[in-house]
């Protein structure tokens, strides 16, 4: 079947290159969900699980995790892992912390990317509760405790390739993002006055 048959010529020429045009741009938008929902279904790439509670089994087998932390280029913040590395058992809940700071005198606002490695650790790296899954924002000169509970899961001891993963990384790297509008309009609000200050005026 030929497309566009009441066009002949240059004319269906350009709506044939025209209609690849809009399919090749409509494939590379839909990619970016789909490798996305690939990732996280599948741990490729490093992609972690999301789990709303622990692990109902626990083994004796131990795991080491380390912990990582960086920053893009433009990013303000300091940001660091409370501790490199833990060890725990496979199925136990682990709970970590990182540390972010905002040494500049206006709020920053900050959003986490994040990956495990060994990648084929990722489908069996679940995360109950991690500050990357929301916007982060520090006002000036704020520090933070940002916590991230995880447990890795049993069946890693069953697969092929996980039965000889020993030690995972989690990785995150804060990237500077917009300030929400609401932020925005408390930045340039006047401060509130100190009752100190309102009797100065007044008694002016």
């Amino acid at each position: 079947m030929k497309l566009f048959p009441k066009l002949k010529g240059p004319n269906r020429t350009l709506a044939q290159t025209v209609s690849v045009v809009f399919l090749m741009g409509g494939l590379a938008w839909a990619s970016v969900p789909f490798y996305d929902w690939f990732c996280r279904v599948t741990g490729f790439g490093g992609a972690t699980n999301v789990a709303e509670t622990g692990s109902d089994v626990i083994l004796d087998e131990t795991i080491k995790v380390r912990f990582d932390a960086s920053l893009e280029r433009d990013m303000p913040w300091t940001f660091k892992p409370e501790v490199r590395e833990m060890e725990i058992r496979i199925g136990e809940t682990g709970l970590a912390f990182y540390e972010a700071h905002n040494p500049l005198d206006v709020p920053i606002a900050g959003q986490a990317a994040y990956n495990v490695t060994p990648y084929e650790a990722g489908a069996f790296f679940d995360k109950i509760e991690c500050f990357c899954f929301t916007e982060q924002v520090l006002m000036p000169g704020e520090t933070v405790m940002m916590p991230v509970s995880f447990f890795v899961d049993p069946a890693i001891v069953d697969d092929r390739e996980g039965q000889y993963v020993h030690t995972i990384t989690l990785s995150y790297t804060f990237y500077q993002i917009d300030l929400p509008e609401e932020e925005i309009q408390a930045s340039l609000a006047p401060q509130a006055l100190t009752p100190a200050s309102q009797d100065a005026i007044q008694n002016n």
